[in-house]
């Protein structure tokens, strides 16, 4: 989608700190990181939120990107996958995306 900002990443179109790339998937480091290692993983190809994501495929694909930057971060054996999907779950960004976060203690629930 031309307007949407992750789209532009995934693009090159806007610089990001890519922490992982294959041929589905992107992962970039979070602009106001929440914890030592936050950052995003999201498809390449556009899908607005997790409620519209259709392919079981991509779906397991984002799961075991996040896995590994969570793993090329040193934070393999702890770390904390969150998907926020629409605006009830505080979705700011329309372009479905995995939150990858890992280097501290996490409480539950989650808030």
């Amino acid at each position: 989608m031309a307007d949407c900002l992750f789209c532009k990443i995934v693009a090159g179109e806007i610089p990001a700190k890519i922490v992982y790339r294959d041929d589905h998937a992107i992962g970039f480091s979070d602009l106001n990181p929440q914890a030592p290692l936050h950052a995003l993983v999201v498809p390449r190809a556009h899908v607005a939120r997790l409620a519209d994501l259709s392919e079981v495929e991509l779906g397991g694909r984002l799961l075991l990107a996040a896995r590994r930057v969570a793993s090329d971060a040193g934070y393999g054996d702890g770390f904390r996958v969150v998907v926020n999907s629409g605006d009830a779950a505080g979705q700011t960004v329309k372009h479905l995306h995995v939150h990858v976060l890992g280097g501290r203690k996490f409480s539950w629930p989650p808030g």
